[in-house]
């Protein structure tokens, strides 16, 4: 089966070609470089001759309001018109627990806008909504920071582990289209400011993390467990304090 990834050399689709390529699959990392550009559609067309199934785990590099909207709607746009033309069979997009939940978020705006785009094309399809990774725990430090102190949300949040989403990935990439959603999550849920909080501990950052009801995630108020997955997701089995130790 022969399986374009887009994003495929990044953290999640990195992971994906490999696990898909070592069972057998022909699968291809497509990615600015390698030469495809979704937002202008450029080597689209090529990377998908002959394309049983297109996996979409790529991101807007930047998350500014505007302009992450225009990266997922042209991306989609050109990515759903090349597969119905190469008659892809099943269209995957890796997308975030909780976007419909936050409207004043505007990245998650725009993962709804792309979630829509998928739903109303022709291409038979499966949304993955994972929540956060282990792995952003300093990244959202990081933009949550004035001085030493760190200001988060005490809403909860269940994040996973990125190694984790691939192997989900890879295994739906493989499965027939849900033309729905699957949730997943890690097993453990807890405030968002203690993930924070545990993680840089663990590596020696002496930044207080203050809990604070009013400090924005992705520019949207938190109020309790929109981050949350609902009844039925699937959860991984990795708990936060294993992928520390690791």
């Amino acid at each position: 089966m022969k399986i374009v990834v887009i994003g495929g050399t990044g953290l999640i689709g990195s992971a994906v070609v490999s696990t898909l390529t070592e069972h057998g699959h022909d699968a291809v990392a497509a990615s600015p470089k390698s030469g495809v550009d979704t937002v202008t559609g450029a080597g689209l067309s090529d990377v998908l001759v002959g394309a049983d199934v297109v996996v979409d785990v790529s991101n807007s590099p930047s998350f500014e309001d505007a302009a992450v909207l225009d990266f997922f709607t042209r991306a989609t746009t050109n990515i759903l018109a090349a597969e119905a033309s190469a008659s892809v069979q099943h269209h995957v997009a890796l997308s975030v627990v909780g976007t419909d939940r936050l409207p004043t978020s505007g990245y998650m705006r725009a993962k709804v806008a792309q979630e829509n785009l998928i739903r109303a094309s022709s291409i038979p399809y499966t949304l993955v909504h994972a929540t956060q990774f282990f792995e952003f725990f300093s990244a959202i430090a990081q933009g949550a920071t004035t001085g030493d102190e760190v200001r988060l949300s005490p809403a909860l949040v269940q994040p996973i582990a990125a190694q984790d989403v691939s192997a989900v990935i890879a295994r739906v990439a493989i499965e027939p289209p849900r033309n729905g959603m699957l949730e997943i999550g890690g097993p453990e849920a807890f405030g968002l400011n203690e993930f924070v909080e545990r993680g840089l501990k663990a590596r020696g950052d002496s930044r207080s993390v203050v809990p604070d009801e009013q400090a924005p995630y992705f520019g949207a108020l938190l109020h309790g467990s929109e981050l949350v997955p609902g009844e039925g997701a699937e959860l991984s089995s990795t708990t936060f304090a294993a992928w520390l130790k690791s």
